[in-house]
């Protein structure tokens, strides 16, 4: 029990309660921000703008080919201030110019293809330049995590998401769609505009750690990215063309968002120790130290998390619609599949990275992607929504146990290679 609570209070030591609020308060000001944009803007055009708004999210985690994702990997080797704002100016020069590229294709690529509505392709244009600031913003994060100022971190985080309501309200009150676009991308533009100060910046040489390998890991990271989030849409997907309606698909999406916001426990202990993990992954009894609490710590809240949802899932859902009561087994069925995210996916995947291993969790989430499409052909056309519940638990358990034998695998072989940047 003195090691749980040595975990707890270095865990807090680094802010982590900070980051904690952050993710929680982001959460809540998105839903907000979200709400206010759809009081103000008409059904039909604040669609359109989604829609083109939700292929730029797509792409975004290629922003810069994904050396924002190098820079926390590689910056916690890095024991001198100096050196890691060098690597911070490198990433943040390159990535601007990589985005030039992305997004003169995604522009010509817009012109090209014949949208039905002629605005698509406007707003497809316009937000396709928030890929800069939005890049910006994300090397702005890493960069304080790796200067372990994880209180800047959570404070940018919830600065940003204060814009964002404050720019959608003022500017979709009076410009309706047009104003939420530009909300859009003035929000990481004031951001970016405002932090940037708080670092040094200067142009300079390319950094000696700094190799193929260093760019390879930061396009597979983002590619793993962006298999992810389709991963996480097939379910969605898949019932909307198989049971060809459209209110199984609100339905799912609904019974689904609890057990999915839970995701955000492991994923602010990541966000707070990923560059700690890193620095000290060649630390056997460190990281085995840490992997035994963390565990322990989730699998009680897990337990907890499961419990409520078998016994009280039907009243959580009916906070949403009476209706949703009859999708019980499933909502608990999602919860047993986030279960396993929280205790290993989210630890071990996050490992898998610190030791270099990203293509790993590449492999890991393209075969999840093609069980999951398998697995829900079989089971939605049988048993509906459950069917995609099951399917969806099952894959969670399945990448989450593949990322802690691969990490072992590749653990072990990193030890005994010693080698600093495998």
């Amino acid at each position: 029990m003195d090691n749980i609570k040595i975990f707890i209070s270095n865990f807090l030591g680094r802010s982590g309660n900070h980051v904690i609020l952050a993710t929680v308060l982001s959460r809540i000001f998105s839903f907000i921000a979200s709400w206010i944009a759809l009081q103000l803007i008409p059904n039909k055009e604040f669609g359109i703008v989604l829609f083109s708004y939700n292929i730029i999210l797509f792409i975004l985690p290629l922003s810069g080919l994904g050396l924002y994702q190098s820079l926390i990997r590689y910056a916690p080797f890095l024991t001198v201030k100096k050196e890691k704002n060098k690597l911070f100016n490198y990433v943040l020069i390159k990535g601007i110019r990589v985005n030039s590229i992305i997004i003169t294709c995604i522009i010509i690529i817009a012109i090209l293809i014949p949208f039905e509505n002629t605005h698509t392709k406007y707003y497809l244009i316009i937000l396709s330049l928030t890929l800069f600031p939005e890049y910006i913003v994300q090397i702005l994060k890493i960069q304080f995590r790796v200067m372990h100022e994880n209180k800047k971190f959570s404070q940018l985080e919830v600065f940003y998401n204060i814009i964002l309501i404050l720019f959608i309200s003022v500017f979709s009150f009076y410009l309706k769609e047009k104003g939420y676009v530009i909300a859009l991308l003035l929000t990481p533009v004031f951001t970016s505009l405002f932090y940037l100060n708080k670092l040094t910046f200067r142009k300079c040489n390319k950094p000696s750690i700094v190799d193929l390998k260093f760019w390879k890991y930061g396009f597979f990271a983002g590619l793993t990215s962006v298999v992810s989030q389709l991963l996480v849409s097939i379910d969605i997907l898949l019932i909307g063309i198989i049971l060809v309606d459209s209110n199984k698909i609100t339905d799912y999406r609904y019974i689904s968002i609890i057990p999915m916001s839970m995701l955000f426990l492991s994923n602010s202990f990541m966000s707070t120790d990923f560059v700690t993990l890193t620095e000290r992954i060649y630390n056997k009894k460190y990281i085995f130290n840490y992997i035994k609490n963390y565990s322990f710590i989730f699998s009680i809240i897990s337990i907890i998390l499961l419990l409520i949802s078998y016994f009280f899932g039907g009243e959580i859902l009916s906070f949403f619609d009476q209706n949703y009561i009859v999708y019980s087994d499933s909502f608990f069925v999602l919860t047993l599949g986030i279960s396993s995210v929280l205790i290993l996916r989210g630890l071990f995947g996050n490992l898998l990275s610190s030791i270099g291993k990203v293509n790993s969790n590449l492999f890991i989430v393209i075969i999840a992607v093609i069980l999951n499409i398998l697995g829900n052909y079989k089971l939605i056309p049988e048993f509906g929504i459950y069917g995609a519940a099951i399917t969806s638990s099952f894959i969670m358990w399945f990448s989450s146990i593949a990322s802690l034998l691969v990490f072992l695998y590749h653990y072990n072989k990193l030890l005994k290679n010693k080698t600093p940047r495998a």
